[in-house]
């Protein structure tokens, strides 16, 4: 038929039974500038996911740094947990410090 998801059935991923999946209808307009700043958006999330798990990992395989994170408070890196419980171990200016740098990288 002539339906607008045509438009993507050639597209990286879709394969044979399914064909193009779009179950939530999110591409059914058939716009493409709208469907690749999806997929791009999409690999992006998922670069970060995989970051995030190996932040995640990476201390209980590795070990932390030696030293402190806060010498003004006598926080050091092993003080810290891993994963949630960390958020509020870290003071503010720590996370004002990881933010900032995140806009930096995002918008630079």
């Amino acid at each position: 038929s002539a339906s607008p998801l045509r438009a993507f059935e050639n597209e990286l991923g879709v394969q044979a039974p399914v064909g193009f999946w779009d179950p939530l209808g999110l591409s059914k307009d058939g716009n493409v500038d709208t469907f690749k700043r999806r997929r791009a958006t999409e690999i992006k999330h998922g670069r970060i996911s995989m970051l995030a798990t190996m932040g995640y990992i990476t201390p209980e395989v590795t070990g932390k740094f030696p030293g402190y994170l806060s010498p003004s408070i006598e926080l050091k890196f092993s003080d810290v947990p891993n994963g949630l419980a960390a958020i509020s171990k870290v003071p503010a200016a720590g996370w004002a410090q990881i933010i900032a740098y995140a806009f930096f990288v995002e918008f630079s």
